[in-house]
Parts: structure tokens; sequence; C-alpha cells
């Protein structure tokens, strides 16, 4: 038999630098000294996990079931003294689950030894101890200050190398980063992007999603937190995560839950800033808003997310009209959706439960699901593995927050990372504009691992 989790939270007071306050800082991102470290940070407040305590591991179509009915076993063992019972607060398990239900990619859930969380300005920091023992605040105080005081690995790689405008594939100028093509070739890729609307075209489906990758290979070492970091600091209105090897800047919330209320932002069609450059400032909303291809895409992907949110609602709102959502890569065409959540069961669904209904949306999958699931495999020759999969946190209430794992890539070794990016394809896309769109999609990753397009 195992010994139960032993769990303590201690409010740290106000978060920010100068004289009275524990944490000396209110950017959760500069708190990133573990390369190990994982993460969930937006706007400079979020989670950090250090340590591991426990880890689930999963494949196959129940693996958010299963991933469930895990935790709620270790929650339900686990001796918790949580005086702030804040979303977040308690035990708090990140989690990365594997885009398809046929993958050969671990979804996981990963249960850290101590949590650090900044919450509406406010600092706070769970220790979990898995032998036993029941944390003190005093051991909670001395991990916070252990962790942020271990001194910033050495960073590899230098500064940022700039790609050629084409295709930025091969040698890059200062021959030590090489960024290479993945599965598909831009021509095979677009080919693929072609046969997909053939398909549309013919009435197989509405929609499809189709995503390609790339290898970026930089002999120096990927610095993960630094990756992180930069992250944070350039794009502070997305979603900033990192679990295991996973890592990226997701601007799309699938689905978050604080008690009985469940919200989600949808988005679905893109404009790459720099082609908005002296454009004027109306040029996104004329583009995006404006565009029958972009609203039908935009349109497809609201109701697949609320067809699926509906049968666990009381009530729901969503913008009457989509609004445009200024990224520094890209403008979007953005819903956001909110409900009060129903008891089923006499239980109110937690936050991994509305994922297992929710996902795939035809936001990273298209419509039917099952046909454009079926034509992903056929098309794209690559298994995305945790790529426009679930990623975010859940907490012992069954509060959490899942993105889905966008603008982001995997690291496969120290000096190996596959970045991935998609598009929604509909009878109007042309391949040309939908590849143009996939290298936008790269740059927030591309920049920071320090290259330049």
């Amino acid at each position: 038999m195992t010994t139960p989790l032993r769990a303590l939270t201690v409010d740290l007071g106000t978060a920010g630098p100068g004289e009275g306050h524990f944490l000396p800082t209110d950017d959760l991102a500069s708190c990133l000294t573990d390369p190990r470290a994982q993460c969930w940070i937006r706007r400079g407040e979020g989670h950090i996990g250090f340590g591991e305590a426990a880890r689930f591991t999963v494949t196959g179509p129940e693996r958010f079931i299963e991933a469930e009915a895990w935790w709620k076993h270790l929650v339900l063992e686990a001796e918790v003294e949580d005086p702030l019972r804040h979303p977040g607060t308690g035990p708090l398990a990140f989690g990365s689950f594997a885009f398809s239900k046929t993958s050969h990619h671990l979804s996981r859930l990963v249960v850290p030894e101590l949590v650090l969380g900044i919450r509406d300005g406010r600092a706070w920091a769970t220790l979990l101890n898995a032998d036993g023992t029941r944390p003190s605040e005093r051991a909670v105080r001395d991990a916070v200050v252990r962790v942020l005081s271990s001194p910033a690995p050495r960073q590899p790689g230098g500064g940022a190398v700039r790609t050629t405008a084409g295709s930025p594939t091969g040698a890059v100028a200062d021959g030590q980063v090489r960024l290479g093509p993945g599965s598909l070739g831009e021509q095979r890729w677009m080919d693929a992007v072609a046969a997909g609307v053939s398909r549309i075209a013919a009435g197989e489906l509405e929609k499809l999603v189709l995503a390609r990758d790339v290898l970026v290979e930089r002999p120096g070492g990927i610095a993960r937190d630094a990756v992180l970091r930069r992250l944070a600091d350039a794009y502070r209105d997305t979603w900033v995560y990192g679990v295991d090897g996973l890592v990226g800047a997701t601007p799309e919330m699938l689905i978050q839950v604080e008690g009985r209320t469940a919200q989600a932002r949808v988005l679905a069609g893109t404009l790459d800033r720099r082609d908005a450059v002296g454009q004027g400032l109306d040029y996104p909303e004329r583009v995006l808003a404006g565009s029958a291809k972009q609203r039908h895409e935009h349109e497809i992907a609201i109701q697949s997310l609320t067809v699926a949110l509906a049968p666990f609602s009381e009530a729901m709102s969503a913008h009457e009209e989509p609004f445009i959502l200024e990224l520094p890569n890209v403008f979007h065409l953005a819903s956001d959706v909110k409900a009060e959540l129903a008891e089923i069961e006499g239980h109110v669904p937690t936050s991994l439960a509305l994922v297992n209904a929710l996902h795939p949306t035809a936001a990273v999958c298209g419509t039917p699901t099952t046909v454009a699931g079926a034509l992903i495999r056929e098309l794209e020759e690559l298994d995305r593995g945790p790529y426009a999969g679930p990623v975010g946190w859940l907490d012992a209430a069954g509060n959490g927050e899942w993105g889905i794992a966008l603008r982001g890539g995997v690291i496969e070794s120290e000096t190996a990372i596959r970045l991935y990016a998609g598009c929604g394809i509909v009878e109007a896309s042309q391949p040309t504009a939908e590849l143009a769109e996939t290298w936008a999609k790269f740059r927030p990753m591309l920049e920071a691992l320090g290259l330049e397009r």
C-alpha cells in the first residue's frame, strides 16, 4: 500500500519587489530557475511546479477518463491542509495529453513536490511530501527560498540568427543552428492542403485542420527555461506552458473551470501582422471579420465547442460577434464562451471531465470530427503527439485550466526541438496562403529559440 501524500499550502502575501514581500517579484516567469520545472503562466501569474511527487501516464481513447480516475484517487487519499482554498491551491497536477487517441505518445499528469503560484497579486506555495511526514510552514518557505536561490544554469546558444526570407530550411547563416523540414516538406504539405480542399469540395467534410512540423537543432543545447521566459515576456496575453518536453505559448483556452463556472476562448481565422503593416488600423477587422472564408471557419469552431459543452451546462453565453485578438505575431478572429455548469449525478463535472467531452474541437481537427480525424492521419504523415492536445492543470476540487497546445514544440533531445503549426482548411483555402500562415505561427517559438525570420 502506497503512502498517501501530505500537502500544506501557505499564503506568502503580496508578491513584488521591495521590503515586506516574501516573494520578491510579481512576475512568476522570473522564478523559472529550474529547466525541468512545469509551468502555466499568463501576464506574470499562474503556477510553477518544482520536483515530482507523483506521475501518471496513459495512452488510448480513454486517456482522459483514466487520468481523472487516478487523480481523484490520489487526492482522496491525500492529507491536505489548504487554508486558502482558491483554484490552484492544495495538490495540483500539470497535464499534457496526446491529440489523437491512436497516438503512441504518453499522455501524462505530473504532480510537483512544490508549487509556487501568484493569483491576483498574492503569492502562495504548496509543498507535498510523499514520505508520510506533514510539511511545516517553515519547510514550505524554506523550499521556496531554495528553488529561487538556485543559480540559473548557463544558457546555451547565443543571440538571434536570421534565416532566409524564403523557405528557412537547411543550414542557418552562422552554421550553429539548423532548421530543417519535418515529416513533409513545404511542397508535399501544400499538396496535402490541396487534397484536403478537394475532399471538402466533394462534400466529404466541411472543415479540416492540417498541421506540419519543422526540426530545430542547436548543438549548444536547448535552454528550456530560457525559452519559456522569452515566451512569457513576449506573449503575455497567451498561456505559456511547460510540461516535461512540451513547451509553448497558446492563445486558445479549451476550457477553464472555477467552481460552477466554465469559460473557453475559441480562435479560428488568422492574419500575419506583417501583412497588416501600412494597411490601416481597421485592416485586421476588414480581412478577418469581413471575410466570408474566415467567418465560416470561425463559426464552425464555435459551434463545435458549444454543442459539446451544452449537455454539461445550465446556461451558456458567447459573443454575438467575434473580436480581433491582437498578438505579437498574428491577429486572430476570437470568441469567448461562458457557461454555468449543471450538476450531473450530484456532482459538477471537473475540468478534466469537460476536456474529455470537448476534445478535439473543430478548431484543431475539423468537422465532422471522425471524418476529419481519419483524413488528418491520411494526409499529415506524422504523429502530432501532444501538439494540439489539451495542456494545463487541475486541482483537487476539479478546477483547472486547459489550453490547446499550440504555438509550441516538443524537446526531443538536449539539442533538438520539433515545432508544430497548423491551419484550418475550408473549401476557399489556398495552399500557398496556408503555408505562409504556418510560418507566422512558428514565429513565437523560432524567436524564443533565438531564430529570426
